[in-house]
């Protein structure tokens, strides 16, 4: 089980710019594209799949599983719905989106629909998203140990979680790093523009490297091919054990997304 370090993200990306987004990222060398049911885009995401001619065998794509459809007997149909627009046969990996705590659906019922979604090859991976240390307890209780295959969290130099980071690596859960750039606030960072002088990099590409030196998957987005091929660079971009340092202290506990009714008390 594993979920790739780099893909792509489409989140606020719509009609035709996720179109552009999606083609131009798999013409420089992408093949993780992560979209969810309410981003409103999989059937974007699915024609530029379609239009790129990259084989399906080369790509991982990504979905979640809303919270309208949470129910046992909505997830699966709501998922082959998806798989319709996506034009495919399964996803790689599959999400609940957010734990959406009194939303009427118990954590159980989802956790096990999403389960048998992974046992009718609808989904390759099953995982989280959002989920908190507690919520991360119960779904492993559900579902098993190993069968989670990532929670997909926001977290930034500005927003590190600790605690939550910490145990996902005890439990082997990959962590997903969404917002990696807090809505583009880091690239005004004045460490992180020293940091990115130092090595010659953009301070995106220092950001990304960051969180993949910590272990953690990203999933930038971005509507601009120059943009799109700048932050696949920073695969290639090491830090030093100084750099790593500097950014650790730029830790504010500076969330950008808690919407109420989805989100978990945060740990």
């Amino acid at each position: 089980m594993s979920v790739p370090s780099f893909g792509l993200g489409t989140f606020r990306l719509t009609g035709q710019t996720v179109i552009d987004s999606v083609k131009s990222a798999l013409a420089v060398g992408y093949r993780v594209i992560d979209t969810a049911q309410i981003y409103k885009n999989e059937a974007e995401v699915g024609q530029a799949i379609a239009e790129s001619g990259v084989p399906r065998s080369e790509l991982f794509i990504t979905t979640k599983i809303w919270v309208d459809n949470y129910a046992a007997d909505k997830l699966i149909p709501s998922l082959r719905d998806s798989l319709q627009k996506l034009r495919t046969d399964y996803v790689d990996l599959l999400l609940i989106h957010w734990p959406a705590p009194g939303n009427g659906v118990e954590l159980p019922e989802y956790m096990k629909a999403l389960a048998d979604a992974k046992q009718q090859g609808l989904a390759r991976q099953i995982g989280v998203s959002n989920f908190n240390i507690e919520l991360t307890r119960q779904a492993i209780a559900v579902v098993g140990k190993g069968e989670i295959a990532t929670n997909q969290i926001e977290l930034s130099p500005y927003l590190q979680n600790s605690k939550l980071t910490a145990f996902l690596k005890e439990q082997g859960i990959t962590v997903t790093s969404y917002m990696t750039l807090a809505y583009g606030k880091v690239l005004k960072d004045p460490v992180l523009a020293q940091i990115a002088a130092k090595h010659k990099a953009t301070v995106a590409q220092v950001a990304l490297a960051w969180a993949l030196q910590l272990g953690y998957a990203v999933i930038p987005s971005s509507t601009k091919r120059e943009n799109l091929a700048s932050n696949l660079l920073a695969r290639g971009l090491t830090l030093d054990t100084d750099d790593m340092a500097r950014i650790a202290k730029l830790e504010r506990n500076g969330r950008e997304v808690s919407p109420d009714g989805l989100a978990p008390t945060w740990d």
